[in-house]
């Protein structure tokens, strides 16, 4: 495909990106339509990702626009992957940073074999419940948007499978883990999981999505780099 062309973002195109720490899967979209818009002299154009990536993490985000935005659906029921950095002995109401941690669990009692009996447990079939701050819709409403003012609610619980539970590094409390997933899985809350299996607490200090199905993040572009090749129209 001819991304040096005008109407290749008209007709369609598909961008792999690799967002950045703190932006928002909308804000990269926004960032992108307005950059298109100016660019090309338009006024209209249709943009959408496929697959919220959350604020503090960064790594590959799908953005469809013009005609491919119809392939977006198709883009989220694939498998993803990501490395996940979990700290051990303390839980925050996020299950990330995003949040203060609110409790404190000993974690001295806890060794490599226990973390991988534990990984061991938590990988297939799982029935996993989503994190209160996610974008999950609750009475047409996110469920973050009413966490944040502290309102109570009721999330359902939805089958997810880890095809890969992988541990690259410990250096207690810390670890490192790589995790392959069907679609819909929350690495914060496997993280939750994780600390209460350990009878103990755990929660994310940095995520990193790699893998979209086949699409690897080494083959994404920066919101920079994309914007200076526009210029180049």
């Amino acid at each position: 495909m001819e991304y040096n062309r005008p109407e290749t973002y008209l007709d369609g195109a598909v961008l792999y990106i690799d967002k950045p720490l703190t932006w928002t899967s909308f804000d990269v979209v926004n960032k992108i339509r307005k950059s298109l818009k100016q660019q090309l002299g338009i006024k209209k154009i249709k943009v959408g990702h496929a697959g919220t990536l959350d604020p503090l993490a960064t790594g590959l985000v799908i953005v469809c626009t013009g005609k491919a935005t119809k392939q977006i659906m198709q883009f989220q029921d694939m498998d993803k992957a990501y490395v996940a950095q979990v700290r051990l002995g303390a839980t925050t109401p996020s299950f990330d940073q995003e949040t203060e941690v609110d409790h404190t669990y000993p974690w001295e009692q806890i060794t490599s074999d226990k973390i991988i009996q534990a990984m061991l447990k938590l990988s297939g079939d799982q029935e996993q419940m989503p994190p209160l701050f996610s974008a999950k819709s609750v009475d047409g409403k996110r469920a973050y948007a009413m966490a944040r003012k502290g309102k109570q609610m009721e999330l359902k619980s939805q089958m997810v499978h880890i095809s890969r539970l992988e541990l690259l590094s410990l250096e207690l409390p810390d670890l490192i883990l790589n995790v392959e997933c069907s679609k819909g899985t929350y690495i914060r809350a496997l993280a939750r999981d994780l600390g209460l299996v350990l009878d103990s607490g755990a929660y994310l200090t940095g995520l990193r999505r790699t893998r979209i199905g086949p699409y690897h993040v080494d083959k994404a572009i920066t919101l920079e780099n994309f914007i200076e090749n526009l210029k180049l129209l």
